[in-house]
């Protein structure tokens, strides 16, 4: 069935910016009120405690990963729903309310009772067992959630050999495993639970997330976008070129595919069906670029950090193995999308829809600052933590501490800097999904995206 457009659709600059409707994994929970802020304020805690623990380190390794974990269970049965039922996506049931609250009490256990854990090592109390149980059952439950049923059943499959494997066949039996025997891997040690990819998830992977998260809102994306709009913009099969070096830039920040879907493919999508491209090609583009973001250097995927905790090297020897391997793969990309272009004689975007991209990087300079100290401290000895530190130091100083009427006075040269007040809303990216005015509409333009506030 045909729909007619409407004259903001048909606006030859004009990307419809859909608001996606679930996050990484799972479907979250879209809250207002006091739910909101009570989630608000506990992400802000959990945010603030990973900097307190990347910065000083004041816990030992094995509580610093029980917190982490708690922090993250009752963020999960708070914001994902245990099934997408409709009365369930606004509001928190009580049931989550209480799951969440248990769920960090659990990750305290460790902190409270340190001294006793250690002292009695390979003996645990009835205590110890009870409260390792409920922590894994609750770990199976947000990973359902979170992740769906086959994480889950798998796990669990195997955890029922570790219990009950003395009763199957001799070809693949074992003694049997006492509970207190695998609840004392899986949750008193740092082997199970709490094992290498916990402790990377609490130290590098959670401060890069928030690097990236940084650079995002202080508009990095609009950066990106006018960049590659205006070094490729208007060659032949622009709008998916636009898509695979918007997505590689991207990637440098982020370290997640499903993140550069999310916030690059809402324009390079839409851009792409626009000028020929079929839907299915169109969104294909964006994906192959966007999980590419995993191994482009200098903020990589999760298994980066893994790599480099597992094989106990530097994080810098990781960034540089993988930058030709990411060369290649966004070459080999860029020149898929090339071929097509050409076998279907898909032309570029003409040349008022493109900004001019040196124009944006001289009104975003600072942006680029952050990376590139980030860059160059860990090519030169220093560690990810502090890196990765110093980079979210920067971007909140250069993004969002400093003014954009002193930067354009510094630019200009003049003296005597009055004091410049932050605008609302300034520097912070519109919700997707939320209403526009006309002007909004306009400013979508890809023309203008040097030229927006950032």
């Amino acid at each position: 069935m045909h729909h007619p457009q409407t004259d903001a659709d048909s606006h030859p600059g004009y990307v419809r910016q859909a608001a996606p409707e679930s996050s990484d994994t799972g479907h979250q929970r879209k809250l207002q009120g006091l739910a909101q802020r009570v989630v608000m304020t506990a992400a802000l805690a959990f945010s603030s405690y990973q900097l307190v623990v990347a910065a000083f380190s004041p816990l030992s390794s094995l509580v610093m990963r029980s917190l982490h974990v708690g922090f993250l269970l009752m963020m999960i049965f708070w914001v994902v729903p245990a099934w997408k039922h409709k009365g369930w996506m606004q509001q928190i049931p009580v049931l989550d309310w209480a799951l969440g609250a248990l769920a960090f009490t659990l990750g305290l256990y460790h902190w409270a009772f340190e001294a006793e854990l250690i002292q009695r090592s390979g003996d645990p109390t009835t205590l110890d067992l009870l409260v390792g149980t409920t922590t894994v059952a609750l770990l199976f439950e947000a990973a359902r959630r979170s992740l769906g049923l086959a994480l889950p059943l798998v796990c669990g499959l195997f955890l029922l050999y570790g219990l009950f494997g003395q009763y199957l066949p001799e070809a693949i039996s074992h003694r049997g495993y006492g509970l207190d025997q695998i609840i004392g891997q899986l949750y008193l040690g740092t082997e199970g639970i709490y094992g290498i990819p916990t402790l990377v998830s609490a130290t590098y992977i959670f401060l890069f997330i928030l690097f990236g998260a940084f650079l995002e809102h202080a508009g990095m994306i609009r950066l990106f976008n006018a960049l590659a709009l205006g070094l490729v913009g208007r060659a032949r099969g622009g709008p998916a070129k636009v898509a695979v070096i918007s997505s590689g830039l991207m990637g440098t920040i982020s370290g997640s595919g499903v993140a550069n879907v999310l916030t690059v493919g809402q324009f390079t999508i839409p851009l792409m069906k626009r000028f020929g491209y079929t839907p299915v090609f169109a969104g294909a583009v964006e994906a192959t670029a966007s999980m590419g973001g995993q191994i482009m250097p200098p903020v990589m995927g999760a298994v980066a950090f893994i790599m480099a905790e597992t094989l106990n090297v530097p994080y810098a020897d990781i960034v540089k193995a993988a930058v030709i391997p990411a060369m290649l793969y966004y070459f080999t990309a860029f020149w898929t999308v090339h071929l097509e272009a050409g076998r279907k004689k898909l032309m570029g975007l003409s040349a008022d829809e493109c900004p001019n991209p040196w124009m944006a990087l001289k009104d975003n300079w600072h942006l680029a600052l952050p990376l590139a100290a980030l860059v160059w401290m860990l090519f030169h000895g220093f560690t990810p933590l502090f890196a990765g530190m110093m980079g979210l130091s920067l971007t909140a100083h250069f993004a969002h501490g400093i003014p954009r009427g002193v930067l354009v006075r510094l630019r200009s040269g003049s003296c005597g800097l009055p004091q410049v007040r932050h605008r609302p809303g300034v520097g912070r990216d519109r919700p997707a999904g939320g209403h526009q005015s006309d002007g909004e509409r306009r400013a979508q333009h890809p023309a203008h995206l040097a030229q927006q506030p950032d």
